[in-house]
């Protein structure tokens, strides 16, 4: 029989923790999107999936803390990058599982999590979202239990999220019918262009 994730040992982690640079240092994850922050668009497509679902921030906490469960700083001050943010979610769930996600794909399909989870299999730690082109590496299910690893490698300096995937059992996940969806947001234009199309799409 083959073994499957239950819902209730995932937790859902959006990354926001970033400085925003390409966008002049805003704080990405609340930049308005079709209506709503751009977190919230990562967060509805966790939570029917998951237990719960956290948002890592680092600035603007009370805002965060209205889209989301709870909202959990970095570990270490002063902008690290997005593994640290991935460290800081694992060491703060509550279940086995944790699904990460970036604040600034708001096209992420309604899908997700089950793709990720379908694309797991025993003896796995991380399963990674893959567009046919590319590997999403900040669009993972990942075991908890890694943490204790991942602390060890910031703590020597690394920041290199494919690199630490390396040392571990990792497989990827065919997104490629929906690879469009998994376009992040660097910049103001790209925001409006994304905007238009979906308004013009559900008009």
């Amino acid at each position: 029989m083959v073994a499957r994730l239950d819902a209730k040992e995932i937790s859902g982690v959006v990354l926001a923790g970033g400085q925003g640079r390409r966008m002049g240092g805003v704080d990405k994850g609340l930049v308005p999107f079709d209506g709503k922050p751009l977190a919230a668009h990562a967060v509805a497509c966790l939570k029917p999936h998951v237990a719960s679902v956290m948002i890592n921030a680092n600035r603007h906490l009370d805002e965060y803390s209205a889209l989301a469960d709870r909202v959990v700083e970095d570990h270490q001050a002063g902008y690290h990058g997005p593994l640290m943010g991935i460290y800081s979610g694992l060491v703060a769930s509550s279940t086995p599982w944790v699904v990460v996600v970036p604040c600034d794909s708001p096209a992420l399909p309604a899908d997700l999590v089950p793709r990720l989870v379908a694309g797991w299999r025993d003896g796995l730690d991380i399963v990674v979202a893959h567009d046919g082109e590319r590997l999403h590496p900040v669009v993972a299910l990942l075991s908890r239990h890694l943490h204790e690893d991942l602390a060890a490698v910031l703590e020597q300096g690394e920041r290199k999220i494919d690199r630490w995937y390396d040392r571990h059992r990792w497989d990827r996940v065919d997104v490629s019918d929906c690879a469009a969806a998994f376009a992040n947001l660097n910049t103001e234009e790209e925001r409006r262009r994304l905007e238009a199309c979906r308004q013009e799409r559900d008009s």
